[in-house]
């Protein structure tokens, strides 16, 4: 009996062992994965490379194509073009064609519709402002009245300047200044400032540029004759007036880009697009609103403008 006894407590002991043993490699395989090396597949969090946005949640830009024809002033040539280079090369499906005209003939073009943008360089007719034809302002032009410094000449008048520029007025005491002849600065042929001067004081009405004027090319050689001679006169862009030259005002108003703006100064006038609305395509839309962008305005500064910013 005892030894039975004996026997059945070695088998329960044994038994005993072994569980503990079997519950101790269980511990110890928990213990080895606390921290899996890798994460199941099904809780993984995405790659951030591998994110996509929710569909509807981003706009796809468009793409713009076709053909945009614009006519019309020479005076906007300049940075007209250089925002046209700058868009086609940012949208290479796009044409634009710039043919000068004249802002007479680019605004009828668009009441014709016969261009899809007219250019101009003065503000619309009265018979001109129709309905469904919209403009856009992308700059200022404008043009100072340049003398020597040592010239006592502080104002001139729109009719001084058609007589001075005309030779009807030849010496500077005829209007004010000192006896010496006055010696007349005019920008070359081509340039799109001497146009717009010209126009603006009516020079044609006077009997155009005299004989006798000294033609020079470029804002800065006009700047130097002036600075270089006390009895010279010229006209140059705003951004060339420094401590060589004089601006003076033109009928009682400072040449200053807040009053070209404002259409106080006689010597400015604004740069204008326009066009049809029914008529405008995406790509004219994106074009037109290019010109007012941050790029557009670096151009017409860049080209001697006034940026409507």
């Amino acid at each position: 009996m005892k030894k039975l006894r004996k026997i059945v407590v070695a088998v329960l002991t044994i038994a005993m062992i072994a569980a503990l043993s079997g519950c101790s490699g269980k511990n110890d395989t928990s213990a080895d994965n606390t921290e899996p090396s890798s994460t199941p597949e099904a809780t993984q969090a995405p790659d951030a490379d591998d994110t996509t946005e929710p569909a509807g949640t981003e706009t796809p830009a468009e793409d713009l194509s076709g053909t945009i024809t614009i006519t019309g002033s020479t005076s906007v040539e300049k940075p007209l073009t250089a925002m046209m280079d700058e868009f086609m090369a940012l949208n290479p499906d796009v044409t634009i064609n710039y043919t000068g005209t004249g802002s007479s003939a680019g605004i009828a073009d668009t009441l014709a519709g016969a261009n899809d943008i007219g250019a101009s360089s003065r503000e619309l007719k009265e018979e001109e402002e129709v309905d469904g034809l919209k403009e856009v302002t992308f700059a200022y032009d404008g043009i100072a009245v340049a003398v020597n410094p040592a010239n006592p000449i502080e104002d001139l008048t729109m009719e001084d300047l058609a007589k001075i520029y005309s030779g009807e007025v030849t010496n500077w005491n005829q209007i004010g200044g000192n006896d010496s002849e006055i010696i007349v600065v005019s920008r070359e042929g081509a340039s799109g400032t001497r146009s717009a001067f010209e126009e603006l004081i009516k020079l044609e009405d006077a009997g155009g540029l005299a004989e006798s004027a000294t033609v020079k090319e470029g804002n800065g050689n006009i700047q130097s004759t002036v600075a270089g001679n006390e009895n010279a006169i010229g006209y140059v862009s705003f951004s060339f007036i420094d401590e060589t030259v004089k601006s003076v005002n033109v009928e009682g108003v400072e040449g200053t880009a807040e009053n070209a703006k404002s259409g106080t100064y006689p010597l400015s006038r604004p740069f204008l697009l326009v066009y049809m609305e029914d008529k405008a395509t995406p790509a004219v839309k994106a074009f037109l609103d290019f010109t007012l962008s941050e790029d557009g305005q670096g151009f017409v500064e860049e080209h001697g403008g006034i940026r409507v910013d």
